[in-house]
């Protein structure tokens, strides 16, 4: 026996998966739709629940009344009777054998054909309809018109597109259908050409598993990557014993490192993470130490499924705790995305405001870390049917997901879309074949590099039931390429570890990219930043003085040459500097630029934090130039900062400005390298605590 529970990473009950997927009532089936007063056990997951109802359609039923059956076989109408019985009982697997005796006794009993098939169809056994379908089409097709469009529907969902296409041409050409399943037959013609011409021509597809350290013979799935591509974090469904006996089937997390060219043993991840229920469809922080997951029916539940967040500090995760409203709701909220600066979550839903049966929603965070209400992603992502599995990838700007609404191969397709130049999502683009098949494709993320991409498949070959699994994406498909930068952040006098906050932005917008903390026990951080930008980097934390630097990265290190740089803090102190490095004026001129006030705004906040702190602000030139001139626009481009500030509020008692020329240079003057890191603003500390 099989116990149910919830699964965490999709939200339906496991024993269920096969059995009962929706009551619906689309077919001719008399008694069965008439006579219906109880519901299926509930399922949790809407998104994988079989939206089978004809929306706007009437319920169609032959012209025969109750016992008017079209066989003469008397046990024939006998074992039809019981299958009626049986599926009003939601017994299903004896109403098949029921139908399959009666069309043994008569093979032209096209009710008992039309009625296996619905029954295969409910289940999402599509294979196993068509030859019911077409019996029943083949012995009359005007006794039942809408099993022609089901046929077509239920070739479309096998992946025999072809075939599909001329059975749906051949209802959509019919006078004794209804205008609402004309509709559906056309979206899905359009489904069937966009098949076909896809498989016409492939996209570069080729898997690989990564082997035994990941994969067993039990369900790997929901695959989550660091940014430097060397930590990956998984979902395995394992067996246990039910207290009350039997078996049931849970989720716990898993781990797994790359290093010396290849994955180690994966290992369960272990309390506070792993509980004796189900934890799944996580998402982790480029940095590697904020987790995001979804965990179902707990006793701090707000709904069926919640996002529940955990913090890994000195090598030990947090308890997990559940934000609660807005964030959650009453509904089902799974399958969580974080963006790269940890102020954005990408998550599905069934909650009110949907657009149908399931939408992507996103939810941002306040300076106060508390998360806003959630806004739905819109029209160009979510449809009316299911959009679920998001991934945001570090870039910021492209998105992954999966749905059955927008125009694909046949059940959930993978699609991506990007950010304009507005910041609007674009059209989505179906992945295209093989990526996507007939069957259903979801939970895919794209490494950092934008270079490889991780998912889950049950195809042959692998380990066990489904595996993980990963391929190269094809040029058209790839995000912006992210890099990340790691090192460590110091105490400059005692060289102990800071928790120090991160932040990296654009220059020239002041748009924060990445945001990120050091561990506390060992100073470590690990941050991405996207390439071939001018990049703003700032180092905080209280008690001390912040860093600034600018820079720009060209291509992607690999996991073998990350960018590396280590921090030391000044405390907060008499005598100390701080270079601001991303304090910008024009060549040879002393005004401000636009791209300065980002920088300004921080050392604003900074002198707020700390009102018994007085500063100079100083201003360094090269020696380009003569000693007159460059003592003029030193202290000019100084007094430029210092009029800033004090046009902010800061009281003029606490500043003072100075020139210094070129007479403190850092570095060489003879190099156009030297000469930049010389030309620079700073402030330094005259008194304060």
């Amino acid at each position: 026996m099989v116990a149910s529970t919830t699964n965490a990473s999709t939200g339906i009950l496991l024993s269920q998966v096969n059995n009962h997927r929706t009551d619906h009532c689309y077919t001719y089936t008399r008694a069965v739709c008439l006579n219906r007063t109880k519901r299926l056990p509930t399922i949790i997951l809407p998104v994988l629940v079989a939206g089978l109802l004809i929306m706007g359609m009437s319920l169609q039923l032959p012209a025969q009344e109750r016992g008017e059956l079209t066989t003469d076989s008397r046990r024939a109408r006998r074992a039809y009777e019981r299958a009626e019985e049986a599926y009003l009982r939601y017994n299903r697997g004896q109403a098949l054998i029921e139908l399959s005796d009666a069309v043994d006794r008569d093979p032209e009993f096209i009710e008992a054909h039309l009625l296996m098939a619905e029954i295969y169809f409910a289940g999402e056994n599509y294979a196993e309809s068509i030859a019911p379908y077409r019996n029943a089409v083949e012995i009359d097709p005007a006794f039942f018109p809408p099993a022609g469009f089901y046929l077509g529907k239920a070739l479309y969902r096998t992946g025999e597109y072809k075939e599909a296409r001329e059975r749906l041409q051949a209802f959509y050409l019919r006078d004794d259908v209804s205008s609402a399943l004309k509709v559906r037959a056309e979206n899905l013609l359009k489904r069937c050409d966009f098949a076909i011409e896809a498989m016409a021509e492939p996209v570069a597809f080729t898997p690989e598993n990564p082997g035994p350290a990941i994969n067993s013979r039990l369900a790997e799935y929901s695959p989550a990557l660091t940014a430097d591509e060397m930590t990956l974090i998984f979902t395995r469904e394992k067996p246990r014993e039910s207290e009350r006996g039997g078996t049931i089937m849970f989720e716990d997390f898993y781990i797994s490192h790359f290093r010396n060219g290849e994955w180690t043993e994966a290992v369960n991840m272990g309390p506070p993470l792993n509980t004796r229920g189900n934890e799944g469809a996580q998402s982790i922080t480029a940095d590697g130490r904020h987790l995001y997951f979804t965990a179902c029916n707990r006793s701090d539940g707000v709904g069926s499924c919640d996002i529940y967040y955990s913090r890994l500090e000195g090598g030990k995760w947090s308890r997990p705790v559940n934000p609660g409203r807005p964030l959650n709701s009453s509904a089902w909220d799974s399958q969580p995305s974080v963006s790269a600066d940890g102020q954005t979550l990408f998550f599905a839903s069934s909650r009110d405001g949907n657009l149908g049966q399931m939408d992507i929603w996103k939810a941002t965070r306040n300076e106060a870390g508390v998360w806003n209400e959630p806004q739905n992603l819109g029209p160009v992502i979510n449809t009316s049917g299911r959009e679920m599995s998001p991934f945001i990838h570090p870039d910021n700007q492209t998105l992954y997901f999966a749905s059955d609404g927008h125009i694909g191969m046949g059940g959930l397709d993978i699609f991506y879309s990007r950010k304009d130049e507005n910041g609007s999502w674009t059209e989505p683009v179906n992945l295209g074949y093989p990526i996507n098949t007939h069957a259903d494709e979801f939970g895919m993320i794209v490494g950092a590099s934008g270079k490889t991409a991780w998912f889950s498949s049950d195809m042959e070959g692998g380990y066990g039931e489904s595996d993980l699994y990963t391929f190269t994406l094809y040029e058209e498909a790839r995000p912006r390429p992210v890099t990340y930068m790691k090192g460590r952040v110091t105490d400059s006098e005692s060289g102990d570890p800071l928790g120090a906050d991160f932040e990296v932005s654009d220059v020239q917008n002041g748009r924060t990219l990445a945001a990120s903390t050091a561990d506390p026990v060992d100073g470590s951080f690990l941050v991405s930043i996207p390439t071939d930008r001018d990049l703003a980097l700032n180092v905080s934390m209280t008690g001390y003085l912040f860093f600034s630097e600018h820079f720009s990265y060209e291509g992607v290190r690999t996991v073998v040459e990350p960018h590396l740089r280590d921090i030391a803090l000044q405390p907060v102190q008499e005598g100390a500097a701080v270079v601001l490095r991303n304090i910008f004026f024009e060549t040879d001129h002393y005004a401000l630029q636009e791209a300065s006030y980002h920088e300004l705004e921080r050392l604003r906040r900074f002198m707020e934090d700390n009102p018994d702190v007085f500063v100079e602000i100083r201003g360094h030139t090269d020696s380009t130039g003569s000693f007159a001139h460059n003592m003029e626009l030193s202290e000019n481009r100084a007094r430029s900062v210092y009029s800033y500030l004090t046009e902010q509020g800061i009281s003029p008692d606490r500043l003072s400005f100075k020139g210094f020329a070129d007479t403190m240079p850092l570095d060489t003057n003879e190099t156009a390298e030297g000469r930049a890191k010389n030309r620079r603003t700073e402030f330094r500390v005259i008194s304060g605590n």
